[in-house]
């Protein structure tokens, strides 16, 4: 299966998607990041939509900077996109404006850095499980 991927506009990207959810494009299947440093633009945002009824899968790239690493929520258009912006959120550091409720969903909320960015450290940063029940 061929899929399409299209370079959109990091400020048109909630237009965008409203405008392919009107075709037809009913479901987003993920939202995923690519970390580009040291490039500039640092990240692009991936999102891969499914049109059910048509068969038909396309793939929307935005490319933004690394500061501000921001771009807006797309949970208006796909109510789906409030865990995968979460979760690239958590693990790239890229905000999301006028997300519902953006905050970690996979790591604890006192954790340092995103561990998907290439600057993080290989091996991680050190992290104490003292207060974790059983911990000696």
């Amino acid at each position: 299966m061929i899929q399409d991927t299209e370079i959109v506009d990091a400020a048109r990207i909630v237009e965008f998607c409203q405008s392919l959810k009107d075709q037809g494009f009913e479901r987003l299947a993920s939202v995923t990041a690519v970390d580009r440093h040291p490039a500039e633009p640092r990240f692009e945002v991936v999102y891969h939509i499914h049109s059910i009824e048509h068969n038909q899968r396309r793939r929307l790239k935005c490319r933004i900077p690394s500061t501000p690493a921001e771009i807006d929520s797309v949970v208006s258009v796909w109510r789906s996109a409030n865990w995968y912006e979460r979760e690239v959120f958590d693990l790239f550091g890229i905000s999301f404006r006028a997300h519902p409720d953006l905050r970690r969903i996979m790591l604890p909320d006192d954790w340092d850095g995103h561990p998907l960015r290439k600057d993080y450290p290989v091996h991680g940063h050190r992290y104490s499980y003292k207060d974790e029940e059983g911990a000696g």
